[in-house]
């Protein structure tokens, strides 16, 4: 990969870690349902004029707004906010492993030895994180763990559904999700006038950082970069994203950093690696993932 692109590549890495420091101080400032509305507001004025869709794509495009925009990214910021940043980066990095299982369970894709592994370390991981500090309440954990799931059932969604341009899928499915997140916001959550009244520039910064940087930059330019090279060069540096998200929760926020979350963490991290990177054969051979 080019030094130009592999820049561009840990730029874009940097973003999503960032984003989840940036959800962190948000929601202390806009109650977190509220802001995930604010969030997919702006992403669908920004987006949707410039991207339409065809007709027969809207019902997927729903679909998608209940698992990707309302079970993982509301149940993400609502999460985030009762757990530590880092803690949280690394509970909903299980969207990988449990893309795989359901990858195995659904579309009947062969899980070979190497991906058990993974698969087996990502999750004894998160058991050494339960047994730890850090780890948020059962609730938090709960959400955090179902948010994943959320991203996991989107992914497979996205395998199997139309072919919809990444921007145009990001932008209706932030429309058709508004009104989910607000129908939460109002029925959870208390004097959202007063909240919109009192937010100062982090909430409002928090709200243009996660729609504009965060979705509609970062996001563009990943695909670019899918576009330009194989996947099994770009997808890798994501195992930066928990990495530098527990990184800068401590040098920020002041989080903790105790074996739990050091030995947890690393196995997440290592399980995944092993779910998402590609090895070659002696002699060059690319080999396909099992």
């Amino acid at each position: 990969m080019p030094l130009r692109d592999l820049s561009i590549g840990l730029g874009v890495i940097i973003i999503w870690a960032l984003n989840v420091i940036v959800i962190k101080v948000g929601v202390a400032d806009i109650p977190p349902l509220l802001l995930t509305t604010l969030r997919f507001s702006l992403v669908a004025l920004l987006l949707v004029p410039f991207h339409p869709v065809a007709r027969h794509q809207l019902p997927f495009l729903v679909l998608l707004s209940l698992t990707f925009g309302t079970l993982h990214f509301a149940l993400l910021f609502i999460g985030l906010d009762q757990a530590e940043a880092g803690t949280g980066a690394l509970l909903v990095q299980m969207g990988t492993p449990f893309a795989t299982l359901l990858a195995v369970i659904v579309l009947k894709e062969r899980l070979g030895f190497r991906r058990l592994t993974g698969l087996i370390l990502s999750f004894a991981g998160v058991m050494v994180l339960a047994g730890g500090p850090t780890l948020p309440a059962p609730l938090p954990t709960a959400l955090l763990l179902t948010s994943a799931l959320g991203w996991a059932i989107s992914q497979l969604l996205i395998k199997r559904g139309p072919n919809v341009p990444p921007l145009a899928l990001a932008g209706w499915v932030a429309l058709f999700a508004i009104p989910q997140v607000a129908l939460g916001s109002w029925w959870l959550e208390r004097d959202q006038l007063a909240a919109l009244g009192d937010a100062g520039w982090i909430g409002w910064g928090a709200v243009f950082y996660t729609a504009v940087m965060s979705s509609i930059v970062a996001y563009g330019a990943w695909y670019g970069l899918l576009r330009r090279h194989p996947v099994n060069r770009v997808v890798p540096l994501t195992l930066l994203v928990p990495v530098l998200a527990v990184g800068l929760g401590v040098l920020l926020l002041g989080d903790s950093l105790g074996p739990h979350k050091l030995i947890g963490g690393g196995l997440v991290i290592v399980g995944i690696g092993l779910i998402v990177l590609r090895f070659r054969k002696r002699g060059g051979t690319p080999r396909r993932a099992s």
